[in-house]
């Protein structure tokens, strides 16, 4: 059965190097009535899906105007068993919305669930009115009409649901798509760029299944603390799906879309790859890399030259769970070759450093969660407190330049990772327990995994707009708990 181990013991070993290698199929927490271990005949295998590009209704292009609507639906992940889901547009997950920098934004979002729901905007720099946090809900059988100008550069985002206390729940039945921005540079990019060919976005999530086929959310408290972990793998909403690709240069645009789970993510046979792009746009510089560590709700593109490999062959994404399963998330077939070579470019943008030495102010963030007689009360919180929707934790001047430092400190025997996340702005890593970031960390972020016992210096520009927003942990079981706070930008 390989390594038995969950996240907390494996982090309390010495793991924090994130050496992950070794760690196939370790068990789960037994729950009565889920499925424990997969059985390859009784999935429904399927060639990859790729989300739709939800069409601008604004035939000149000028307007970004797009409609969405919540609804339930069902999927066949089992063959004869249908699992309740929920979906934008369609029965699980949503269409990928694209738009262009500068260009002015309108949606229709009818909301035809039996409960609230909001609309994030995972990444987008966005009035605080139209952010979609628990502050703007959304009531059953209503419609939000946000209505603004997309303002940053290009960048795989995201959007999810942020309902106060149910935003687990809701992006676990399958609420969650992706979100993309282009500009110029982007368009003058020699990379490649047709959407679902050679352009192809992965959105990899984590479940887990009663017998009956329905999705095991939330079971118990040990759900809550340490996150719901899945012993199944979905990407687009398929298990172990196939993507035929040419042998050529290939361009994966991936998102930790899960609710808990970190992941460790490489090809088999150590095939490597170039990072070009993290949370908030292309890197400087691409990035050579083996296997690339993602926590809940982290971006990353990379760069695949399938080349060195023989046309008519498998190539398999590997996904290591931490402190989980070792999955083949899915095959890449090598079906054709390309049209023409393409060559990786050398420089991709040029990144402007926040200066520290502007830094008005500098804010510490204790991440933590306790023990013993504090399960009882504030198990998840950030600077001791749990999220009040009526109290401003942080208030900060617009404009201004901040450093934050974040320190995951939690209590004994509960050492757990955290994945904290910012609305609105996009920051900069400055250092890790006092060292720099590696390279593929050293772009634009809105979201940064901190390991047990460590420290993360962030540096921040806030600008523009004017409101409240909200930080905290995007493990959604500990943010549905109570860890999140908000800070009004005044």
């Amino acid at each position: 059965m390989g390594i038995i181990m969950n996240r907390r013991q494996f982090f309390k070993t010495g793991s924090t190097a994130l050496a992950l290698t070794g760690l196939a199929g370790a068990i789960l927490p037994g729950r009565s009535g889920i499925i424990g271990t997969a059985n390859a005949k009784e999935t429904s295998k399927t060639h990859l899906p790729i989300p739709e590009l939800l069409e601008n209704i604004d035939k000149s292009g000028k307007t970004a105007t797009f409609s969405m609507s919540t609804q339930q639906g069902t999927v066949e992940f089992f063959k004869g068993k249908p699992t309740q889901t929920l979906g934008y547009n369609g029965s699980f997950l949503g269409p990928t919305i694209r738009v262009r920098n500068g260009q002015p934004f309108r949606l229709n979002l009818t909301n035809n669930l039996s409960e609230t729901t909001t609309l994030h905007w995972h990444g987008l720099h966005v009035p605080a009115k139209w952010d979609g946090g628990p502050r703007q809900p959304i009531a059953s059988k209503t419609v939000w009409r946000p209505d603004f100008k997309i303002a940053q550069q290009a960048a795989t985002l995201w959007y999810h649901p942020h309902a106060m206390g149910s935003t687990g729940k809701q992006v676990y039945n399958g609420l969650a798509g992706l979100f993309y921005i282009d500009d110029e540079i982007s368009d003058n990019l020699d990379i490649p760029k047709t959407y679902g060919i050679d352009d192809i976005p992965l959105i990899i999530q984590d479940r887990r299944f009663f017998k009956t086929g329905q999705f095991a959310y939330v079971q118990s408290m040990h759900d809550v603390i340490n996150g719901v972990v899945g012993n199944y793998l979905l990407v687009n909403g398929a298990i172990q799906p196939i993507s035929e690709v040419h042998s050529g240069l290939v361009r994966l645009r991936i998102l930790n879309g899960s609710n808990s789970s970190i992941y460790r993510i490489a090809f088999d046979q150590e095939l490597p790859f170039q990072v070009i792009a993290s949370d908030g746009g292309f890197l400087e510089r691409p990035v050579k890399m083996n296997s690339i560590v993602l926590s809940a709700g982290e971006r990353a593109e990379v760069l695949v030259d399938f080349s060195i490999l023989a046309l008519g062959r498998y190539v398999n994404l590997m996904v290591d769970q931490i402190g989980g399963r070792r999955f083949e998330a899915m095959k890449f077939l090598l079906s054709h070759p390309p049209d023409r070579k393409k060559t990786i470019p050398k420089i991709f943008r040029k990144i402007d450093k926040i200066p520290e030495s502007k830094s008005t102010k500098t804010r510490r963030f204790e991440m933590r969660t306790m023990s013993g007689m504090g399960m009882m009360g504030k198990r998840l919180t950030i600077n001791g407190k749990q999220m009040d929707i009526n109290r401003i934790d942080e208030k900060i001047e617009t404009n201004s330049i901040e450093i934050w430092e974040i320190v995951n400190s939690s209590g004994m025997m509960m050492s757990m990772p955290h994945s904290m996340h910012l609305h609105d702005v996009q920051f900069q890593i400055l250092s890790r327990n006092g060292k720099t970031p590696p390279l593929h960390e050293q772009g634009r972020k809105d979201t940064v995994l901190i390991l047990p016992g460590e420290s993360v210096k962030i540096i921040i520009h806030f600008k523009d707009y004017k409101g409240i927003y909200m930080y905290h942990c995007h493990l959604l079981e500990h943010e549905d708990d109570g860890m999140m706070g908000q800070f009004e930008i005044i």
